[in-house]
């Protein structure tokens, strides 16, 4: 037998027999107090193969995730801070949840049914991630369980008319867990009153080999599909559905991330770096379909991403500067975390060819999206 296989079985035994029969759990405790009094609560949920996921109710944020590597050595694999006040002052989305529209609107106007909806301009010309106060930054009602094979977390956030300029008052339920399948999953339902637009993903920033332990550019990435939609210099869909075939978003094949990024790359006008959707290949609409493998070989961790989402987003973390910093001081340079976002293509209210984002009322918006995590 293969000796990495052969570590691999060993390792999931030995974590199996630790912490046979036991059941998943989920915890609580204060984390803090936002300005307006209000007491933020941390959960902690933990399962049988001793995965251990931090969240909290203020923007259903995930604060760290406690995952093996190949010598079954616990790491923390999310970027974040360690106190309460660092996610209020200054975060780029660290492991939020994103409404009430994932990512980028062309300047911040769509139409529907004739009315014509002006929203927060916070990027540039354009509207980002639900605007200035998106559902990244409210306190969401929580509600914690556990089954014989998950813990999770229901959070719950009614959206008002006109929030940030959507129409409709948004219901928006979001459900995390943490299986014993060594699966942190993701459902997202929501219910309006009137006719919106909606679009939630989720926005953990991952280092596989832990956080603060140098850059992605080593991870190798695998995302299925044959087409991304290219972007402006804003970040703006031209509305064309291109092939990869040929070019740096080519990840029909795994490749370390940093063999795409360099000179070509930049005088492709993709700023340097990846910020991009790509259009899944989809066997049927709804139902869930792999997306994505992240794998580190100096850890062994690697993490697969099934959605029933149409698109993804790979961010590369471009923006990260090294001026923000993390927990346990650990300094957030240049492309130390990436992003994979499940969602509907950017700028879809304005673009009638792409999956429609639209939310009538009676109708429920119900998606799911499962990242599971082995070693290899």
């Amino acid at each position: 037998m293969h000796m990495k296989h052969l570590l691999r079985m060993t390792l999931l035994a030995t974590l199996a027999a630790s912490t046979c029969g036991a059941k998943p759990t989920v915890t609580s405790e204060p984390f803090g107090e936002l300005p307006d009094g209000s007491t933020v609560k941390l959960y902690t949920l933990t399962n049988d193969n001793g995965l251990v996921l931090k969240v909290m109710d203020y923007g259903a944020i995930v604060t760290k995730f406690l995952v093996p590597d190949r010598d079954g050595n616990l790491g923390d694999i999310v970027l974040g801070y360690d106190n309460l006040g660092d996610y209020l002052t200054e975060t780029p989305y660290f492991g939020a949840a994103i409404g009430r529209y994932g990512n980028r609107i062309g300047y911040g106007t769509f139409s529907l049914d004739g009315n014509n909806y002006q929203l927060t301009i916070n990027d540039g010309d354009n509207h980002l991630h639900g605007g200035n106060q998106g559902f990244d930054k409210v306190l969401w009602d929580a509600e914690a369980s556990s089954s014989a094979n998950a813990a999770s977390v229901t959070f719950n956030y009614l959206s008002a008319d006109g929030e940030e300029g959507y129409p409709g008052n948004l219901n928006a339920t979001i459900v995390y867990s943490l299986t014993n399948d060594n699966e942190f999953v993701i459902t997202y339902e929501a219910t309006t009153d009137a006719p919106t637009v909606v679009n939630l993903t989720h926005h953990t920033y991952w280092n596989l080999r832990g956080q603060g332990h140098g850059n992605i550019l080593n991870h190798e990435l695998t995302i299925f599909a044959d087409a991304y939609t290219p972007v402006d210099s804003g970040l703006i869909p031209t509305g064309e559905i291109a092939t990869v075939e040929g070019t740096p978003m080519d990840f029909r094949k795994a490749f370390p991330i940093g063999s795409r990024i360099n000179d070509k790359f930049q005088q492709l006008a993709y700023g340097g770096g990846y910020d991009h959707n790509w259009v899944l290949n989809k066997n049927e609409e709804g139902k869930l379909t792999k997306a994505a493998r992240l794998y580190d070989p100096d850890s062994g961790r690697q993490m697969h991403i099934w959605t029933e989402e149409p698109g993804l987003q790979f961010y590369s973390g471009n923006f990260l500067d090294g001026t923000l910093v993390g927990k346990g001081g650990a300094v957030y340079h240049y492309r130390y975390g990436l992003c994979l976002e499940t969602q509907h293509f950017p700028d879809s209210p304005n673009k009638s060819h792409f999956p429609s984002t639209r939310l009538n009322p009676g109708e429920i918006y119900s998606t799911r999206t499962v990242h599971q995590f082995s070693v290899q």
